[in-house]
């Protein structure tokens, strides 16, 4: 068996996925449509593939631990210089974020990691494109506003065509895998949850 890459994120719901996805895309970031809209929770993680039972049953533990919780989006911000990216600020659903990030990065779990940076939850809306277009996604969702309540995360893994793709929604005070939501966009179609 080879190595998988993961990543752990809370999707951003419709209409408000879709819209960020694509204002992504005019701005001219070519990855806009392989990555659906989310809150990062555990960054692009390469993992032997034989680990991946003990790391949907952890994830299954984190999430039947959490409630369901508020999350608000306002404004912009921006990593730069230190890093190439502009994203909408998270105004509500911090700590509940960075609660979920540290119990499923736990030290003794499946995916245990360094972070290269500080965890600040944001969603990204350029990364690594032209100065302009940074500065275009910065100006115009400045005013940017979207709030809904977060209920679950998801188990995402990168295909071999860079493309992100859902394996599994972990429902917050069950734990229990749901069936994947719709696709955002141009995102290629999500692979449902297998039924118990």
């Amino acid at each position: 068996m080879g190595t998988v890459t993961l990543g752990v994120s809370i999707a951003v719901p419709e209409p408000y996925g879709s819209l960020l996805q694509e204002r992504r895309a005019g701005f001219g970031d070519p990855a806009a449509y392989g990555i659906p809209t989310h809150v990062t929770l555990v960054p692009p993680t390469e993992v032997p593939e034989e680990r991946l039972p003990e790391i949907e049953a952890h994830l299954a533990g984190v999430a039947a631990d959490h409630q369901p919780f508020p999350v608000r989006l306002e404004g912009t911000g921006t990593f730069r210089p230190l890093s190439p990216v502009v994203f909408v600020t998270l105004a509500e659903g911090v700590s509940c974020c960075n609660r979920l990030q540290e119990r499923i990065r736990d030290e003794a779990g499946p995916l245990a990691r360094e972070l290269q940076f500080p965890y600040h939850p944001h969603v990204t809306v350029a990364h690594g494109i032209s100065e302009e277009g940074m500065d275009r996604a910065f100006e115009e969702l400045a005013g940017y506003g979207a709030a809904w309540t977060c209920r679950s995360f998801a188990l995402y893994e990168q295909g071999p065509d860079g493309v992100w793709r859902k394996l599994y929604d972990y429902e917050f005070g069950s734990g229990r895998p749901i069936s994947a939501v719709p696709a955002q966009g141009g995102s290629p179609v999500d692979t449902p949850a297998p039924t118990a």
